[in-house]
């Protein structure tokens, strides 16, 4: 029996997520983990991106499964995450066997929000930590807005945040979406309610406003750069999910279409100040009956699917002591 849909990621089954959280530094990260290790592959299209372990990603590449995958704040030094992730798998002895030894694969990337109000004055890097303890609260059920990657989170006008989103298509394929909203443009259109993602929404998830009337002047968007000086304070990385049995060059090929979804919802997208990117990951359940339909639809609905998840990451984000901008429900109720 098909189960419903949560509108999360883990509607893929076989996938946990966990977030942790500094709300102190305003900080955190989120991490995706299968049951079983899952195909993957990447794309970035941002000017400004952040990350570990890509390059094994690519199609020409020896490894094809990871065992997780890591999103983050903290730049640079969010990078250390991934650690905490590979020495918690290990430990359960997860990983890519060599000889006697696990080698967890754990690719991750970072968003920059070293700049949004926290204590950013650590004694150590508390990354690690995070990563570890984001692994342990993995769950199929978890919390949007400003929760693990997504806690510091800032777009052009409101505070970003995690968002999820999924569904399930006609050929029983599920693809779900999960994402850290942090970027240079805006999620809403024109300072008003209305989200670019609109003509997506399914069932009031983001508020059911439906579509702008006003749009402003589309040429020349607000962003971080109009408001702020800390403008490389940015990117959006997600990860784009499927119980599709796909190779690591058609994940590859999942991982551009969703990018279609950045564009949707976030103006503008896919910037030089940015560094979006977005992993796919396939667990291989369900066979494709049909390759060229069946992968043509698939890149469509992630597309779709990313789309949702960005707007519902700002529609969630709640108020901390010590913001620097205000959230949706604070400006739109």
């Amino acid at each position: 029996m098909t189960q419903p849909l949560r509108n999360l990621i883990t509607d893929v089954a076989g996938l946990r997520v966990g977030n942790a959280s500094d709300d102190a530094i305003k900080t955190g990260c989120t991490v995706l983990v299968g049951d079983a290790p899952f195909t993957a592959g990447v794309h970035v299209m941002g000017g400004a991106p952040g990350t570990r372990e890509t390059d094994l990603l690519a199609p020409d590449k020896t490894v094809e499964q990871v065992d997780a995958l890591v999103l983050s704040g903290g730049s640079a030094f969010g990078l250390d995450a991934a650690s905490g992730v590979a020495d918690a798998l290990r430990a359960q002895g997860r990983g890519f066997v060599v000889g006697d030894q696990n080698v967890p694969i754990v690719p991750s990337a970072i968003l920059f929000d070293l700049i949004n109000g926290g204590d950013k004055n650590w004694a150590e890097n508390p990354y690690k930590s995070l990563g570890r303890a984001a692994l342990g609260a993995a769950a199929e059920t978890f919390n949007l807005g400003s929760y693990g990657a997504g806690t510091g989170a800032l777009t052009a006008n409101l505070k970003g945040g995690l968002g999820s989103a999924s569904i399930r298509l006609p050929s029983g394929h599920t693809i779900g979406a999960l994402v850290a909203v942090n970027a240079l443009g805006a999620a809403t259109v024109n300072g008003g309610p209305h989200f670019w993602a609109a003509p997506f929404e399914q069932g009031g998830e983001f508020g059911g406003k439906g579509t702008a009337t006003d749009y402003g002047d589309t040429h020349t968007p607000p962003t971080k750069m109009g408001a702020r000086a800390d403008a490389p304070a940015n990117t959006t990385i997600g990860i784009i999910a499927t119980d599709a049995d796909l190779t690591q060059s058609q994940c590859t090929r999942l991982a551009t279409a969703a990018h279609d979804g950045f564009a949707r919802a976030l103006f503008p997208a896919h910037t030089p100040m940015d560094g979006d990117l977005i992993f796919a990951a396939a667990t291989g359940a369900r066979a494709l009956q049909n390759p060229a339909a069946d992968t043509l639809y698939l890149g469509h609905g992630a597309a779709t699917v990313m789309a949702r998840a960005i707007a519902r990451a700002v529609f969630h984000a709640r108020a901390a002591a010590g913001d620097v901008m205000p959230t949706y429900a604070d400006t739109h109720g």
